[in-house]
């Protein structure tokens, strides 16, 4: 019985338990550091199975996504404007997403799944329009 007992404890004590955990990014017509039309985080790194929540803070924002490693795991649609939107992220990789209304104005964003960055190439070459063009080379900087 106390080897039975001993094993289960050591397989207790190696089985490591993973909580998806659940990050929330505020849609903000201006952020504390003066930037405006923005996200309130440029890029996130999160662990699949994590869920991102946008807060619609400023009225007129809206979360689309762009490009991702798995068309398949992306929405098929843009939020609605102003309302709040959650995104449970499954596959490894760069997350490309934009506010509809204002992409031309640079507010894009990049949420990086599990440090995976082999679908860098595909994010830094996808066609921005207007400010997000610079924006997108910046948060590509580096990953």
């Amino acid at each position: 019985m106390r080897i039975i007992t001993a094993s289960m404890a050591v397989l207790f004590l190696t089985v490591t338990v993973s909580v998806a955990e659940n990050f929330n990014i505020d849609m903000l017509n201006k952020r504390d550091d003066g930037q405006k039309m923005v996200y309130s985080e440029d890029v996130l790194y999160i662990k699949s199975g994590d869920m991102v929540t946008w807060l619609p803070t400023s009225k007129g924002h809206n979360v689309e996504f762009v490009v991702g490693p798995d068309a398949a795991d992306l929405p098929k649609k843009p939020s609605k404007v102003n309302k709040e939107y959650t995104h449970t992220f499954t596959q490894p990789g760069i997350y490309l997403y934009q506010c509809s209304p204002h992409k031309s104005m640079g507010m894009i964003a990049l949420i990086v799944v599990d440090d995976d960055t082999t679908n860098i190439e595909t994010i830094k070459s996808t066609r921005v329009f207007g400010k997000s063009k610079k924006k997108l080379e910046e948060l590509t900087t580096g990953l």
